[in-house]
């Protein structure tokens, strides 16, 4: 069996957290993943004008996840070995192209075109931007990823939002508009490509992010962890579909509350989500990842076991819990396999990224056929029991802890 060697303590090419830049990321990723979010809110909207059924829809929504997902483990792994400070501004740069091509577009072929140009544009954007919030940690690896992540939920909350009070009264070519986000995400980026090509030298110097070149553990025992750190990201994104695309069905055929009433409740749990993000990534670098994970994913499941069978106000009450406790894995996770994988902070976020993107695409096409064929509270009944394979978190390496508590 090859010899495991010990983790070594963290540290990073920063030597202290560089905020400014982590808020600058964080602020990127919230007008990103606005504009991200606009893409499904328009929907009613693009079907009337297109003349579309339910199958072209579905074509958006698969043009523009395989765009964001399946490039972002390539775009992580090619500026692992050849970093693009600028990266950043370019991915922008496609979203903003994208946006105006939307607001003008005046086919459907035209229309996939310009989500395409927009999923690119994300896709480059998150593996580029978690390996900037990785360097500005200062060794605080699981609060940057999480300040970065908190920008992210914020901006999904945005999209449909505005999306509401501006898209929907003035129509397609008001798309345009939100090209003056990622204008503004671009001067940004702007600052934050300069810091980064700034700190290249150190970079280099410090053997890629500080870290050896060789895995901490064995090349098994690190593509193990790795399998279920994504099974785990499955169980998460899964979870997560059912309540953000089907919560306010849930509760409307179950208390029969009204639509506005049924909104409340989803705001609620996604206000509880950004809190979690916010939480977990601090609680991986006080105690080690590992235990954030356990008590993330495992966790989560008692509330989610009850939940179907609980009246509406404790449905509230649960949501809340669940929301915090479900959303504050993700952080943990992605550092977690950061520091599996030392020197492809890239890649893995791409990997990670990616994968949580598409599951959560996916979860909600598969969830909605069954929720089809069996009904809707029959959907939250089984996807109780999916917290349950946080229990695979037993067979993952300890990492973190009273190591990460030094360089605090």
């Amino acid at each position: 069996m090859p010899r495991q060697i010990a983790p070594p303590p963290p540290s990073s090419v920063i030597t202290s957290t560089v905020y400014p830049i982590l808020l600058m990321i964080s602020f990127s990723h919230m007008l990103n993943d606005t504009i991200q979010s606009l893409i499904p809110s328009i929907y009613p909207l693009v079907k009337t004008n297109f003349h579309l059924n339910f199958s072209q829809i579905g074509l958006i929504t698969l043009t523009f996840q395989l765009a964001a997902s399946l490039l972002q483990p390539l775009v992580g792994l090619y500026t692992d070995h050849r970093p693009k400070p600028f990266s950043l501004l370019v991915g922008m740069g496609f979203t903003f192209v994208g946006l105006l091509l939307m607001s003008r577009a005046g086919s459907f072929p035209f229309l996939l075109f310009s989500v395409a140009l927009i999923g690119i544009g994300s896709s480059i954007f998150h593996p580029e931007a978690s390996k900037v919030a990785y360097m500005a940690s200062g060794g605080k690896r699981g609060l940057a990823q999480s300040i970065f992540q908190v920008g992210g939920n914020a901006g999904s909350s945005l999209g449909p939002l505005l999306a509401a009070l501006i898209i929907v009264p003035l129509g397609q070519t008001s798309i345009g508009w939100f090209s003056l986000l990622a204008l503004s995400a671009m001067m940004v980026l702007l600052f934050v490509g300069r810091w980064y090509k700034t700190n290249l030298v150190t970079l280099k110097q410090k053997n890629n992010l500080s870290l050896p070149d060789g895995p901490v553990f064995s090349r098994t025992r690190i593509i193990f962890s790795i399998l279920i750190l994504v099974v785990l990201i499955f169980s998460k994104y899964f979870y997560l579909a059912s309540m953000v695309s089907y919560f306010t069905f849930y509760l409307i055929e179950k208390f029969h509350v009204s639509v506005q009433h049924a909104q409340v409740f989803l705001f609620i749990f996604l206000f509880s989500v950004a809190a979690g993000t916010l939480l977990g990534g601090p609680l991986g670098d006080r105690f080690g990842r590992k235990y954030v994970i356990w008590f993330s994913i495992l966790g989560v499941a008692p509330f989610t076991l009850v939940l179907p069978h609980a009246n509406l106000a404790w449905t509230a009450v649960l949501s809340v819990f669940i929301g915090i406790i479900l959303a504050s894995a993700f952080s943990a996770i992605l550092v977690y396999a950061q520091e599996l994988l030392p020197g492809k902070v890239g890649m893995i976020s791409g990997l990670f990224f990616g994968f949580a993107f598409g599951m959560g695409g996916l979860g909600s096409a598969v969830l909605g056929v069954l929720a089809d064929r069996k009904g809707i509270i029959f959907v939250y009944q089984v996807c109780a029991f999916l917290p349950l394979i946080g229990l695979l978190t037993g067979f993952l390496p300890d990492i973190g802890g009273k190591k990460f508590r030094q360089s605090l």
